[in-house]
């Protein structure tokens, strides 16, 4: 029996199997079994990652700029129009479906940054399973820093379709990591640490990590009411959790009555938007932005005016120690100190040591030790 047989096999049982308290860990045991198959199945397919496979040309996009960002949705949503707005890209469109055939990548420059946004081919339910080549494309949305799902006005409900199909192929938009923390050890079998409001049990847990070959180690989880899911999420392993803005687009062709009816069934990280007529585009981009924790610091070289031309964009977090980093492999090694002028300082040029974190906006002086000049 192959690898899709035995998959088919235990859903069906699953499906046979009447869900509740008793079930529970039978049910928790079989997700888990179906889990591992699907992992080897991809592995089996494309070596150890999970992409859009060799040979699949259009779809093996090259990432640019400072992050890459992709639009997901169901053909004719328009994700192409969208990216031609967004960015210099010349993305074929139409008003029939699968116009885009390839992945088409184009670059935004906002604030400073050079954000790659990439047009997916349109996908369609079972995508995650393979329907319309959409493993290949859902594939490309592993990699990137952001995910925009498009969805249009009229059929707001493929949004939670577009969620289910992304989170088949493993990417968990807008949700955090499990708590869960995997320590293994040469003996002594399996020890497990959980909270009094965890949904599994720690025979489940257990049983789980045999199954995923961990037979020796700590597990520790501190996530409240944990999930069987979230529990195969944390022991498989191959998981990513990209943060995810919706776009509702074509709200032009919708009166304002019905699009602040569907507006309440989305969350605030939703934007309502007319790619066609060019709507709320500045928003998508300050959006873009801000959800990628982008910040600009302005590099003013000793003695010399500040570059206000061409900022430096990093991630919120960073500090005097990560920028040095960046601009030279020996910029570590002769720092003395940083003149900081901004907001995450009390007065303009103070003198600060590589572990200042750094504020959007700040100006920053890196001064070398007098051997290092």
């Amino acid at each position: 029996m192959g690898i899709p047989e035995k998959i088919k096999a235990i859903e069906d049982e699953i499906h046979k199997t009447q869900i509740n308290k008793a079930t529970e860990f039978h049910i928790g045991v079989l997700k888990a079994k179906i889990a591992k198959l699907k992992k080897e199945q991809e592995e089996n397919k494309h070596g150890k990652t999970v992409s859009g496979g060799r040979g699949s040309s259009g779809y093996d996009v090259k990432k640019e700029g400072d992050a890459t960002v992709v639009l997901i949705g169901f053909p004719s949503v328009g994700k192409s129009t969208l990216l031609n707005s967004l960015t210099n890209a010349n993305s074929q469109t139409g008003s029939y479906q699968f116009t885009t055939l390839t992945a088409v990548p184009g670059m935004m420059n906002y604030r400073g940054a050079k954000i790659q946004i990439i047009d997916l081919p349109g996908i369609i339910k079972g995508a995650a399973s393979g329907k319309g080549m959409g493993k290949k494309v859902l594939s490309i949305a592993r990699n990137a820093d952001l995910v925009l799902i498009i969805v249009d006005v009229f059929q707001p409900n493929h949004y939670d379709i577009l969620v289910r199909e992304l989170s088949e192929i493993g990417i968990k938009v807008n949700k955090n990591p499990p708590n869960v923390k995997i320590a293994r050890t040469e003996k002594g079998g399996i020890s497990v640490s959980l909270e009094s409001t965890s949904q599994v049990s720690e025979s489940l847990v257990r049983e789980m990590c045999k199954i995923y070959g961990i037979h020796n180690g700590r597990i520790t989880i501190k996530e409240k009411n944990l999930t069987i899911d979230d529990l195969i999420d944390a022991l498989i392993g191959n998981r990513v959790y990209p943060q995810c803005i919706v776009v509702i687009n074509k709200i032009d062709l919708i009166d304002s009555k019905n699009l602040n009816k569907i507006l309440k069934n989305f969350s605030n990280n939703s934007i309502p938007v007319s790619a066609n007529s060019e709507i709320n585009i500045e928003l998508v981009k300050e959006s873009i932005f801000e959800n990628l924790g982008f910040i600009r610091i302005y590099m003013k070289p000793k003695g010399a005016a500040t570059d206000y031309e061409e900022p430096m964009i990093v991630r919120e977090g960073t500090k005097v120690r990560d920028i040095c980093l960046q601009l030279h492999r020996n910029m570590l090694r002769d720092f003395k100190f940083a003149l900081v002028w901004g907001n995450s300082v009390k007065f303009g040029g103070q003198k600060v040591g590589l572990d200042h974190v750094l504020l959007d906006n700040d100006v920053l002086t890196i001064v070398k030790k007098i051997n290092a000049l």
